[in-house]
């Protein structure tokens, strides 16, 4: 090869690398953004379903694309508006888990100390519980409120966050320009917000992001378990649980494409959490200002 062409190969390589490694990080948004256009969408078009106990059960492709469930219903419909439900309670869980973890975080660090100690013992007496035991004892004092279902998330995930963002704040905090304000005499409330906050933005988005596949499994698994959502609620959780019956006839897409749908949308959030802490957080030893 000559050294015109091998200076010309460097680059075309490079730019594939660039562009693969660009592909990666977009898919998985771009799938999540196609599973809530379905979500969202799908039932919007078609619009109110009634129950039609002639067409209960059919197979994918006899009248409906996916099938019918039990009770008649289109299961490609009743699976979009299931993973509607799923994914708000999901973001749901995500948004308060993730403020009750950055609230105690950066209390901790800002007041520091005994407070600190103390709060960490917390989050280990909590950590040790196990979570869906927990959940299951919360969403069944209010079975069938979707308010405690995000609750008995949120409430048994935020110790995660409260970890992530105590650490990364531990390091902010001991950067010469976090010990310059506070030596100029900022509050600790100014440091915090004007600092320490934003030094942990990325950790935070990206434990917001975490947590999405978390909520939607504990949601589905409390629905699963009818401790969730009632069964006329279309959830994820819902259409696999009334799969249990249906499938012993026969009827097995009524588990198998609740359940894909579920897969699916795991999988592209963890994806996105990951692509996420590649381009948000910074590589260790940079500090954010």
């Amino acid at each position: 090869m000559t050294a015109i062409g091998a200076a010309t190969s460097v680059p075309r390589a490079s730019r594939r690398e660039t562009i693969g490694h660009r592909a990666v990080l977009i898919a998985p948004w771009v799938v999540l953004t196609v599973l809530v256009v379905t979500a969202v969408g799908w039932p919007a078009v078609v619009g109110d379903q009634t129950a039609d106990f002639a067409r209960s059960l059919l197979p994918p492709g006899s009248g409906a694309a996916l099938g019918t469930d039990h009770s008649g219903y289109d299961l490609g419909v009743r699976t979009a508006e299931g993973l509607r439900i799923s994914l708000l309670i999901a973001a749901a869980c995500a948004v308060l888990a993730t403020a009750l973890g950055v609230g105690v975080g950066v209390g901790a660090v800002t007041i520091g100390g005994w407070f600190d100690a103390v709060v960490m013992r917390v989050v280990d007496g909590v950590n040790a519980l196990p979570h869906l035991v927990v959940g299951v004892v919360i969403a069944a004092m209010w079975r069938g409120e979707p308010v405690a279902i995000i609750a008995s998330i949120a409430l048994t995930h935020w110790p995660s966050v409260a970890r992530v963002v105590r650490a990364e704040l531990l390091e902010a905090t001991s950067s010469g320009w976090v010990e310059s304000a506070r030596l100029a005499g900022a509050s600790r409330t100014f440091v915090a917000v004007r600092h320490l906050l934003p030094a942990a933005s990325g950790q935070v988005m990206v434990a917001m992001t975490v947590l999405l596949p978390h909520a939607v499994w504990h949601e589905t698994t409390l629905s699963f378990l009818g401790v969730g959502l009632s069964p006329d609620a279309a959830s994820l959780g819902t259409l696999l649980g009334q799969a249990r019956g249906d499938i012993l006839t026969g009827a097995w897409w009524t588990l198998v494409v609740p359940g894909v749908a579920l897969v699916i949308t795991a999988l592209a959030c963890a994806a996105a959490a990951s692509s996420l802490r590649r381009t948000t957080v910074p590589p260790a030893g940079e500090v954010w200002r």
